[in-house]
């Protein structure tokens, strides 16, 4: 194995995964691609082992601060403790995030369960050199009826790494099915946004549909209609617009599946302009969910995604009755806790409304947060009263 050393150490022994390009003595080029390298300090000390892609500004992600074999036996052990973590936080459920990438210790790796349905991405050059010993692992894990592979991420292209999408074992005909407090959501593995579904939100969804019960809700962004079913399911009559045909459509269908289609309309519209007219026509809502894609996708747009968001906000806020409830979301992670809640006190005072914090919220429990890799923690969910 290759010997790399590392001439910046602190943020590493403080439990970091990743090595930079310039931390390194010797140019990262000197490795073979995806190879597993051992890693030292400058004075020969073991840190640990990792894999390598020279092409990347990560040039390091680490794997494991012990001399073992990264084998089929090593991911088993590590998915394995994946999934006893999830046991514990969430209790059995039938679909979840299995493994979420550095904060399960296996960076570049995200393992989505919908049923009897993984669906995987490998994310980096390395971890994809070692994806037949994660399947051979997976499989002895969960002993899945049909694995998809999502390699579609825009992550993967930093990487040097090739798009695509392809079922690797069984059918997805009928589609896996999420179960979520009495709501029942068809995924399509496939075809869907990330990996299929947003599991990341689910804890947010039932906060939420705790507090908002009665009256005229508006789900914006609403994709298949997740926030709607939920919403719904407490009583609220939803509206949901979303610009995707297909997203309508599986909204449509999730509707009538979890026996809510009276309580639901879905709208293909542009949503800015749907927002827009609403307020022409002086329309007001009970509660609004603003789950919108990613404003802000690298730091250099920070300041143009912020000011995104702010108009989006004070739009929301606008359609709510006094008293209205904001479930309003960012899954920027250029735009921090802070920086969200000050968009948020912007976005009121040009919506000309008062509001009251009722939760700050993250992301669910089975995608948990490093306290050494911040940058695992991407959600931000705020729950508001606006008055």
């Amino acid at each position: 194995m290759e010997i790399a050393a590392v001439n910046r150490i602190t943020r590493i022994l403080g439990g970091h995964l990743w090595v930079f390009s310039n931390e390194l003595f010797t140019s990262p080029k000197n490795f073979t691609p995806g190879s597993l390298v051992e890693l030292t300090d400058r004075n020969g000390n073991f840190l640990g082992i990792g894999y390598v892609n020279p092409q990347s500004l990560i040039s390091i992600r680490i794997l494991t601060r012990k001399r073992e074999e990264i084998d089929a036996a090593f991911f088993k052990r590590r998915i394995t403790a994946a999934l006893e973590y999830r046991k514990r936080v969430i209790g059995e459920k039938n679909s979840f995030r299995a493994v979420y990438s550095e904060s399960d210790f296996l960076p570049g790796l995200i393992v989505d369960k919908y049923g009897d349905c993984l669906s995987l991405q490998f994310l980096t050059l390395g971890m994809e050199a070692l994806s037949d010993m994660v399947i051979e692992a997976l499989e002895d894990v969960f002993s899945p009826s049909s694995i998809v592979l999502r390699n579609d991420s825009s992550i993967r292209s930093l990487e040097g790494l090739p798009l695509e999408k392809k079922v690797l074992k069984g059918a997805i005909d009928p589609l896996p099915r999420v179960e979520e407090d009495g709501a029942v959501l068809e995924v399509d593995p496939m075809s869907g946004q990330k990996t299929g579904f947003f599991l990341d939100q689910a804890e947010n969804r039932n906060s939420f549909a705790s507090l908002a019960s009665e009256g005229d809700g508006l789900d914006l962004f609403c994709y298949t209609g997740a926030w709607s079913m939920r919403l719904a399911g407490s009583g609220m009559r939803m509206t949901g617009v979303d610009s995707s045909d297909y997203a309508i459509g599986q909204a449509r269908r999730n509707a009538s599946l979890s026996g809510l289609s009276e309580r639901c309309e879905f709208i293909k519209a542009d949503v800015f302009e749907f927002m827009r007219e609403e307020a022409t026509a002086q329309k007001r809502y009970d509660a609004v969910v603003l789950d919108p894609p990613a404003f802000v996708k690298s730091k250099a747009r920070t300041a143009e995604g912020l000011k995104a968001y702010t108009e989006t906000n004070a739009a929301c806020m606008r359609l709510l009755r006094p008293g209205g409830l904001l479930a309003t979301s960012s899954c920027s992670y250029h735009v921090d806790r802070a920086a969200f809640l000050d968009m948020l006190r912007a976005a009121a005072k040009k919506g000309g409304r008062q509001a009251r914090i009722i939760e700050v919220r993250s992301q669910a429990k089975d995608h948990p947060v490093s306290l050494a890799v911040p940058e695992t923690e991407y959600l931000k969910c705020v729950l508001m009263e606006v008055i």
